[in-house]
């Protein structure tokens, strides 16, 4: 079993990364937090993987609650985390009460910020099943629900007590939803770690067949750099914002087609090969980067052309949803871009420039 710890100025955190669940929930005495637990989690996590978790939490906790949330985006919205409250209230959980989330960045995002607002703050604690939460969604404490004009505009910075990242999970993830997830895995090598980058360039083959070295070596390395960041920029003032390389373009995505249609990762994946056109035009890297980034995302299986929002003004719509991104200022989109190879800044664009590059971007 390895582990990330995330150090934070006032609290620390572990990520364990491992195969073996049970072992790990059983040698950490979560029962000390308090008596209950509440495990959510989605109709077809908990098919697979609910039995085992249960397993390991009955030696630890005198009484266990289940929610089961309907799969998809598109349910990561109030009418769930209502569903949250409303079961918990029925069961009369008090502050003590352990939330654990069982499932990928949707019941991760939505479990964070139930116990974020349940009774002004309970302990919660991440077991992230797919890749995407293990590498991303499930470290750094961000947690929201979705709202029909944009994604995660409604949440909260709250801090799990502990992320298991249990690589048993990853057997049974779809080969859509394993490359989905390389998406928020490829981010970290333009800009933080080109070295990383060079790595999955000649790794991609093996993380694709689901080895299980490579998947360690791509779950821990991507949780090392998050740590890195968020423990210096907690709640996204400054640096923590570089992590969102690909995300204005690819948030309009998903909002502009409808949660659920474009994966998240899909649309991060078109997102970045925007992002690092609109770099390359405003001369912060050269078109052989371009390349090799939209090379390494094609071999992942990913998009690499973003789809049409809009017939009659494409470029035009895309503009409108970005200005609801969370990075905006004062109405101006303000863009994650590669600043050579390994670092990136966030500033605005012209439109004018914006425009064309999702006319060459998209299709």
């Amino acid at each position: 079993m390895n582990s990330v710890r995330i150090e934070l100025p006032d609290r620390e955190y572990d990520i364990l990364i491992g195969s073996d669940v049970e072992l790990t929930l059983n040698s950490l005495r979560l029962s000390a937090l308090g008596g209950v637990a509440v495990v959510v989690t989605n109709t077809v996590v908990a098919k697979l993987h609910l039995p085992r978790v249960l397993k390991s939490l009955e030696k630890l906790f005198k009484k266990i609650h289940v929610i089961e949330l309907p799969d998809g985006e598109i349910h990561k919205n109030w009418d769930s985390l209502n569903r949250i409250f409303d079961s918990m209230l029925q069961w009369e959980c008090d502050r003590k009460t352990v939330l654990f989330a069982l499932g990928g960045g949707v019941i991760g995002d939505m479990t964070g910020f139930a116990a974020a607002t349940y009774m002004r703050g309970i302990p919660f604690v991440q077991i992230p099943t797919t890749l995407l939460a293990q590498v991303d969604s499930s470290v750094g404490g961000k947690t929201a629900v979705n709202h029909p004009i944009g994604k995660n505009m409604i949440g909260a910075f709250y801090q799990p007590r502990l992320v298991v990242c249990d690589l048993n999970t990853l057997e049974t993830l779809p080969a859509r939803e394993l490359s989905a997830g390389l998406a928020e895995v490829i981010k970290y090598g333009p800009i933080a770690d080109i070295a990383f980058m060079g790595w999955l360039e000649s790794s991609m083959d093996a993380v694709l067949a689901k080895d299980r070295n490579a998947l360690a070596h791509v779950v821990q390395r991507s949780c090392e750099i998050k740590a890195l960041v968020v423990g210096q920029d907690e709640k996204e003032t400054g640096l923590r914002a570089i992590l969102n390389f690909g995300h204005t373009f690819g948030h309009a995505i998903e909002a502009g087609m409808g949660y659920g249609v474009w994966l998240h990762g899909e649309g991060v994946a078109a997102g970045m090969v925007m992002a690092a056109e609109l770099s390359r035009r405003l001369g912060l890297i050269d078109e052989a980067f371009v390349r090799r980034l939209t090379t390494l995302i094609q071999r992942a299986g990913l998009p690499t052309k973003g789809p049409i929002l809009d017939a009659a003004d494409n470029a035009g719509r895309y503009l409108e949803l970005m200005r609801i991104d969370k990075k905006s200022e004062g109405g101006e989109i303000r863009f994650v871009l590669i600043d050579g190879p390994g670092k990136a800044v966030v500033r605005s664009a012209p439109d004018a420039l914006v425009r064309q590059v999702i006319d060459a971007c998209c299709e």
